[in-house]
């Protein structure tokens, strides 16, 4: 009697197992659902829709050809980041834009008994804008009002593959939608020529939702939802964002000047990577190393060597060359910084003047009139070089041509690495003296057709070869 006792308490025990085990995970589903909500409940006021009318054009580097003008009317989404009416958004939304306009929050998250579901519309503000930032493609725009919820910057360095988080915006116009997914990488750098960084995210990123957050699970602020990679137009799961730890340094910067300045030293930073570091007999298989250090620059003037390996700026760890120009940008000119390095077996820590480094495709796009800057066969928006031009980009070592101010991330030659800052002076060999004429010898071409572009970069001359497509 015993024995069938205990076999009974067994089976029992092998049935309720599985049924403590879905009851256990359900609780766990329910805690993550309460959360998310929770979450979304403290987020979603400080999410904005934001209007855009006129003809816009877009500098630096932006997603698609037809991007390097909008239409004249446009949506996008932002959020508030100071109670004092401040709204960070992407560049490529508001660039050019006559007039700009800010719909904040109208979200409902609890109905009362008897009321209708359906959010009533959040009030509609002009808005002005305070700034613009190409490389980063951000855009810092002000509302007339006090009080206004908004959140806060988290560290994006904390961030790791995997981690939940949420996207905010009005993807396709449809306001204060919410879409969940993860980090799928911290840092992802779409072309080796780009400077700009990105998170890349699986959460549904659509049209509408350039500017809005990306936010954890905590409702802080990781990134500011700018492009997407797709074929159909629509999200494929491929996002990017960019990161909090930059976006707080332009929107402190646009806030109290308008403008974004960056400090450089006058030098090449490059990651190192193993094939590099063996080759040169390094003691690290990882970090930076300086590929250049400019004559008469600050670094060569404080004792910087090419070849030099940075272990530190100013205390922090240095991993790579991008977060080397990414720490400089928080110094301003006048100021000094402190770069430890590896030299022949010795380490050493130089004290560094910081110079503004000079934005000169941010100059020009002020220049630029979106509808007659387009060269569609290219994918580009640029300049003829009128004094005007020339008096920002400094001596060219020749005088006619056009200057390249913004191309599209699937500009049909794009892999040849086409620049913004690029001058191009010859097509197949024939002077090229303006923008006329260098869309009427491309016009003159045929499918297939070889061309070859010289260009100007840095002062150096190059070919750019393809066949016409």
């Amino acid at each position: 009697m015993r024995r069938c006792r205990v076999c009974c308490a067994t089976v029992l025990a092998v049935l309720i197992a599985p049924l403590a085990h879905a009851q256990s995970l359900s609780d766990d589903w329910s805690r993550l659902s309460r959360s998310l909500e929770a979450m979304v409940e403290n987020v979603a006021p400080a999410v904005v829709q934001v209007f855009v009318s006129g003809t816009v054009g877009r500098g630096g580097i932006v997603q698609a050809t037809g991007d390097l003008l909008s239409r004249q009317r446009a949506t996008g989404s932002g959020v508030v980041l100071a109670a004092d009416g401040y709204v960070i958004t992407n560049a490529h939304v508001v660039a050019g834009a006559r007039r700009l306009q800010v719909r904040l929050s109208g979200v409902r998250t609890a109905a009362p008994t008897g009321k209708s579901i359906l959010a009533p519309p959040g009030e509609l503000l002009g808005a002005q804008l305070v700034g613009i930032d190409a490389e980063t493609d951000l855009a810092l725009l002000k509302v007339a009002r006090q009080g206004l919820f908004h959140l806060d910057l988290a560290d994006s360095d904390s961030l790791r593959a995997g981690q939940i988080v949420v996207a905010f915006g009005s993807p396709l116009g449809l306001e204060n939608s919410v879409t969940m997914g993860v980090v799928s990488s911290v840092a992802r750098q779409l072309r080796e020529d780009e400077p700009m960084i990105y998170i890349q995210t699986d959460a549904p990123i659509n049209p509408g939702n350039s500017g809005g957050p990306l936010v954890d699970a905590k409702g802080r602020v990781v990134g500011i939802n700018t492009l997407i990679f797709s074929r159909s137009g629509g999200s494929e799961g491929i996002g990017f964002a960019a990161p909090s730890n930059i976006v707080k340094n332009i929107f402190e910067q646009l806030r109290s000047t308008g403008t974004v300045r960056r400090g450089t030293i006058g030098v090449v930073a490059q990651t190192i990577t193993p094939a590099l570091s063996a080759a040169l007999a390094l003691q690290r298989d990882r970090g930076v190393i300086l590929g250049d250090v400019l004559p008469g620059s600050p670094a060569e003037k404080a004792g910087l060597r090419v070849g030099d390996v940075v272990v530190a700026l100013d205390g922090k760890p240095m991993e790579n060359g991008r977060q080397f120009e990414i720490n400089l940008y928080r110094f301003r000119a006048g100021q000094s910084v402190n770069v430890a390095i590896e030299r022949g077996g010795g380490s050493h820590t130089l004290p560094v003047a910081v110079i503004e480094r000079p934005d000169v495709t941010g100059e020009l796009m002020r220049l630029v009139r979106p509808e007659d800057n387009v060269v569609a066969e290219l994918g580009v928006l640029a300049l003829d070089l009128v004094p005007e031009v020339i008096a920002r980009l400094g001596p060219l070592r020749h005088p006619h041509g056009v200057v390249v101010v913004g191309r599209a991330a699937d500009a049909p030659y794009v892999d040849l690495g086409i620049l913004p800052g690029d001058v191009i002076h010859q097509l197949n060999g024939q002077a090229v003296r303006n923008l006329q004429e260098l869309r009427r010898e491309l016009a003159k071409l045929t499918t297939y057709t070889p061309v070859v572009l010289q260009i100007e970069r840095d002062g150096l001359l190059q070919y750019v070869a393809f066949e016409l497509e």
